[in-house]
């Protein structure tokens, strides 16, 4: 227990040092030219960290403060989840429902808004993003979502508010110019076929806030993700700014199943499904079994053709999710059982660099860029 602790501790120190300006990556990087807007700031072509939904290892998820430990940290990119609220604005959840990431239900005002909705197919109870005004969901505050992994984060829990999209960007244009590299996000809209089913999509908002902030251009420090495929083959005709398409090791793409097409995650990384992509998307966000899976004694298997197939197509490859806590880790790299203790993620990460990826999400950026700094040999 004790040399956990330490552990722990020591990441956290680390985390204090990034804040007040030790950053773990280059601050002084310009941007390289590189035809990869994902690539520039870092002073070269190689792979990319993006800090998933900020760094949510150190602080809630989702928050000004996990964005701007993040590049802080030294990441140039960062993960948005977009949610839609009731007044048409946009906010940085990870999903809509916000009772197990906020405060809301020690709020008795909103008591009454506690529903249950059938969220692309699943059944889900509490409370939703669009039946909240902005200034309503700013009277609410950040928890930690996953407290029997990261305890640690529970320290913060009720310190910051939610975030809009433009206070996120408004945060990276002035961090950009304080670290003196260009910062970006990764904006992902999520449950599109859900959200325009109830009137309120997220896609004409994102594209008026990219507009508006000088982002519709190819080489944008912004670039689109979704799970779904025709919003981005929509987005892709309305905007000149780059897209990911997410995919899963399992199920389908939710407005595939809306419309009763067969397809499924699968068929998008075939070899012609990945042409298909190509013709939209620059970028390919899979999971990241669908890079190297598990083998059946759930230890880092062999590596799958997709990045080959998705590079033949002209993708670029950037798998979802690393994190340091033993559960999110294959079972021969766990230090133990416990649930909050790190495990060996510098030999999956170094796993995935082999296998050709070009960046990939993680929770903890620090580790993540310490893990890309010892591939390229630096």
């Amino acid at each position: 227990m004790k040399r956990k602790r330490v552990g722990v501790l020591a990441l956290a120190g680390l985390a204090l040092l990034s804040v007040t300006g030790f950053a773990v990556g280059s601050a002084g990087a310009a941007e390289s030219g590189s035809g990869d807007v994902a690539a520039r700031g870092r002073g070269h072509d190689g792979p990319v960290i993006i800090g998933h939904r900020g760094a949510p290892g150190y602080r809630p998820e989702h928050t000004l403060a996990s964005y701007e430990l993040a590049f802080r940290m030294g990441v140039d990119w960062v993960d948005v989840d977009l949610v839609p609220t009731k007044d048409g604005q946009l906010v940085a959840r990870h999903e809509p429902e916000i009772g197990g990431t906020t405060d809301v239900a020690k709020h008795p005002e909103f008591a009454d808004r506690k529903k249950t909705v059938v969220l692309d197919g699943v059944t889900t109870t509490g409370w939703f993003t669009q039946d909240f005004t902005l200034a309503e969901l700013k009277t609410l505050r950040a928890v930690e979502r996953i407290p029997q992994n990261r305890p640690h984060n529970t320290l913060y829990n009720g310190r910051y508010r939610i975030a809009s999209y433009q206070e996120v960007l408004d945060l990276t244009k002035r961090l950009g110019r304080e670290l003196h590299r260009t910062l970006g996000t990764y904006p992902e809209v999520k449950h599109s076929t859900f959200f325009q089913s109830i009137g309120n999509p997220t896609e004409p908002k994102l594209v008026a806030i990219l507009k508006r902030n000088g982002l519709d251009r190819p080489d944008a420090p912004a670039i689109i993700q979704s799970f779904e495929v025709s919003n981005l083959i929509a987005l892709h005709k309305q905007l000149r700014t780059p897209l990911l398409q997410l995919t899963s090791a399992s199920g389908a793409p939710a407005d595939f199943v809306a419309k009763g097409d067969k397809r499924t995650y699968a068929d998008l990384v075939t070899p012609q499904g990945l042409r298909e992509v190509a013709k939209y998307a620059k970028y390919l966000g899979p999971d990241k079994a669908q890079v190297i899976p598990r083998d059946k004694s759930d230890n880092l298997g062999t590596p799958t053709a997709l990045v080959a197939d998705a590079h033949k197509a002209g993708l670029k490859v950037q798998p979802y999710t690393f994190r340091n806590e033993n559960p999110f880790l294959p079972a021969n790299l766990r230090s133990s059982a416990e649930p909050d203790a790190y495990g060996d993620v510098f030999t999956e990460e170094a796993a995935f660099f082999q296998a050709g990826v070009d960046g990939f999400f993680a929770d903890q950026p620090d580790t993540a860029l310490e893990s890309l700094h010892a591939f390229l040999g630096r």
